[in-house]
């Protein structure tokens, strides 16, 4: 057996750990730590169903992480993550979806939720807790099982019928208006008088064509009547007085159908 020199010895060890420190540098820009993982694994908590699944893994989105670890997902369940960057930790709770019914009216729904409170639940399933009192309370935790009576309040009831009146409207097709009055109307043409069928602002009469009185409606008012359709306030007369509107129509048989009636007329937007 040949005895190195201490001199020779000396070198050996520098050339060992000159070797271990270019490796640990080779590794470190490849991507792994000094003890071989990679530099983006990271240790992952899930808590689900009372137990916590503790993994480490380089992946980052909770989808993958689930698959990986055997967790499956229901359509109303959810999750929360939680990121420990300086220990590279992410903790995610997963939140299982349970029933609970609601009543609203005389309907009773059965629903899946993972909703922590009963105002997430009222909330998630659209109503509005500005229209409608809750019962048990809003903060309340939800459990299986749990049921939801809901009320329809003041305001609710005052914004439901606003919308109805709107749907009702829209539905005859009525444009939004900021004003409506219910009037007495007559029909005539543009004959009538033995005029020469101009209006009191110059534009010929014609259907479409209205007289009003200017102190209940301005002259170039915008208007809409059911049963007629869009006009303009362009004309007066001596009869109209008042909440009185002359309907001007394209024929004389138009005229006698519509005789005299009560109508609203609707002042458009």
């Amino acid at each position: 057996m040949q005895w190195k020199k201490p001199r020779q010895l000396i070198q050996t060890k520098k050339n060992t750990l000159f070797c271990a420190i270019m490796a640990g540098m080779m590794m470190l820009s490849s991507g792994f730590t000094m003890n071989g993982l990679p530099k983006n694994m990271q240790r992952v908590s899930v808590h689900v169903d009372g137990e916590t699944i503790t993994d480490m893994t380089v992946q980052t989105r909770p989808e993958r992480i689930f698959e990986k670890l055997g967790v499956k997902l229901g359509a109303k369940d959810t999750y929360e993550v939680f990121h420990n960057e300086d220990e590279r930790h992410t903790e995610i709770s997963i939140h299982r979806a349970v029933p609970v019914s609601i009543s609203f009216w005389d309907d009773t729904q059965q629903v899946l939720t993972s909703g922590r409170t009963v105002g997430d639940v009222v909330a998630e399933y659209g109503y509005n807790m500005d229209e409608v009192d809750v019962e048990p309370a809003v903060t309340t935790p939800v459990t299986a099982g749990l049921h939801i009576r809901l009320t329809e309040n003041e305001l609710g009831t005052e914004l439901r019928l606003a919308r109805e009146r709107e749907e009702y409207e829209v539905s005859r097709g009525i444009p939004r208006y900021r004003a409506v009055y219910t009037m007495h109307a007559s029909a005539y043409l543009p004959s009538d008088g033995g005029g020469s069928g101009i209006t009191a602002t110059g534009i010929p009469a014609r259907y479409g064509v209205v007289a009003v009185d200017p102190d209940v409606i301005p002259l170039g008012t915008r208007l809409f009547i059911p049963g007629y359709g869009e006009a303009i306030a362009a004309d007066t007369g001596g009869a109209i007085v008042g909440n009185t509107i002359d309907l001007c129509m394209e024929s004389y048989d138009e005229a006698i159908r519509f005789g005299r009636r009560n109508v609203e007329v609707y002042i458009i937007e």
